[in-house]
């Protein structure tokens, strides 16, 4: 996410983090370096000139010069700013009217119908809403089909009107639907055009009028840049939507539409999503993303994903487990299970201070844990409940059924032994006073499977 601005903006800081010393000329060269990093990144030119301006008279009027870190404190300056660009604080989404209908609009392609499912799973398994996907998109053949698809994944229902042509029509009968079944969201999936024309325009205007949702919500295709940043401002003089929704982050997406959308049409960024998993989608966080793109990670949203996943009753049975030496290869895969759904790895890993970095040229499939889980599911279920059993023959037939070699059981089990080493120092006392600064960090919850609730009591 965001690596090209990441690598320039961490260039230009570490050059004057460098400096023996500070003068007014490498401040004047370090906010030019991070003016060209933001243009690069398709961030608008006037934007990034007015930031790198008050980035300076910020740093000429804190003393920055005389300051025994002015590397640091330039950094913290150039932070501010960007979460002051991206809009300062996390905006939620309204979730008030009975029910609640939320429009979603966009170009073709953006993600609209993907989101549309990823936000009726967030609000029925984090918010304990009862949501309706309407399908609205009468043009895209399989839209509709594709959102049925969507919706019996996440167990949410689907209103559709085979052969209709009004979506204003269909959106209202839902409407209708939704009060009758006791449904209290209605989320409007609308449809969308390789390019902006007035016959959209007139037709999702029309939708909004004729259903007047609590929500208007645009996605954009976060990979577009200004193009992006463009198309919202044509939408939003039309729709005066509430809020932005950043698809694709994950893709090779240079971060122009991020920094620059919520200074152009004024409206908050309150969701980004990231890949095509259904529990891929985040609140936006302007402070957080700032710290992405500065390379310092975000540990509370790990914390927060972490804690998504946590099941007590499984804690407590595995802290027992823990404690009787009896945690097994069962178990971890259960462990590795709750990691998957937690999203993308190289992703999550990104979110560990000083890790993106060194990542940044490797490749981390979402299958990285392929080859472990053909290992142990080549295993007995004996050999999976007491691993102190595999003996050297029982490696080599655990490794043919794999289709892995003896050396990648013999690595598996080297890390398996070692991780309940390290599980067992996290139940001593310094391993839960670790925990509770993770905890801290983590407001209070602490990250399950690395300690905190899950080995506490």
């Amino acid at each position: 996410m965001f690596q090209s601005l990441q690598d320039k903006l961490d260039k230009a800081l570490h050059n004057i983090q460098g400096r023996g010393k500070i003068t007014e000329i490498n401040v004047a060269e370090t906010v030019k370096e991070i003016r060209r990093a933001l243009v690069d990144a398709d961030v608008n030119y006037k934007v990034a000139k007015d930031l790198t301006k008050r980035v300076q008279d910020k740093a000429m009027g804190q003393n920055v010069l005389t300051s025994l870190t002015p590397g640091q404190l330039m950094t913290k300056i150039v932070h501010d700013e960007l979460v002051t660009l991206m809009g300062g604080s996390q905006e939620g989404i309204s979730l008030a009217g009975k029910p609640t209908v939320i429009l979603i609009a966009g170009l073709q392609g953006s993600g609209k119908t993907t989101f549309s499912g990823k936000l009726a799973n967030y609000l029925k398994s984090k918010r304990g809403k009862n949501p309706l996907l309407v399908a609205c998109d009468v043009y895209r053949p399989a839209a509709v089909d594709q959102l049925k698809v969507l919706g019996s994944q996440i167990g949410v229902e689907v209103y559709s009107e085979p052969g209709a042509t009004n979506p204003s029509l269909i959106a209202e009968n839902a409407i209708k639907y939704a009060n009758e079944s006791k449904y209290d969201v209605v989320i409007v999936d609308t449809a969308g055009r390789l390019a902006i024309d007035e016959q959209m325009m007139n037709e999702i205007k029309s939708v909004h009028y004729f259903i007047k949702p609590q929500e208007t919500l645009f996605v954009v295709d976060s990979m577009t840049g200004q193009d992006a940043v463009n198309t919202a401002k044509a939408f939003n003089e039309a729709l005066n939507f509430d809020g932005v929704v950043l698809t694709k982050l994950d893709g090779d997406t240079r971060g122009g539409a991020a920094l620059t959308i919520r200074s152009v049409v004024e409206k908050p960024i309150k969701f980004i999503s990231t890949g095509e998993k259904m529990e891929a989608l985040d609140l936006f966080y302007p402070e957080r993303m700032a710290d992405r793109i500065l390379g310092m990670g975000d540990v509370v949203s790990l914390v927060e994903r972490a804690q998504e996943q946590f099941d007590e009753e499984e804690a407590k049975k595995l802290h027992k487990k823990i404690a009787k030496n009896e945690f097994g290869f069962d178990d971890f895969l259960k462990q590795i299970n709750q990691i998957k759904k937690m999203g993308n790895m190289k992703d999550l890993m990104g979110m560990i201070p000083g890790v993106g970095k060194a990542i940044k040229d490797v490749e981390i499939s979402d299958d990285a844990f392929k080859h472990i889980e053909a290992i142990i599911h080549s295993m007995t279920p004996e050999e999976r409940r007491r691993p102190s059993i595999i003996d050297m023959n029982r490696k080599k037939r655990i490794a043919r059924g794999a289709g892995r070699k003896l050396e990648d059981v013999n690595q598996l089990m080297k890390q398996f032994e070692q991780m309940g080493k390290m599980m067992k120092m996290m139940q001593g006392p310094q391993g839960k006073q670790m925990m509770q600064m993770m905890s801290k960090m983590g407001g209070g919850q602490g990250i399950p499977g690395m300690g905190g609730k899950l080995f506490g009591k």
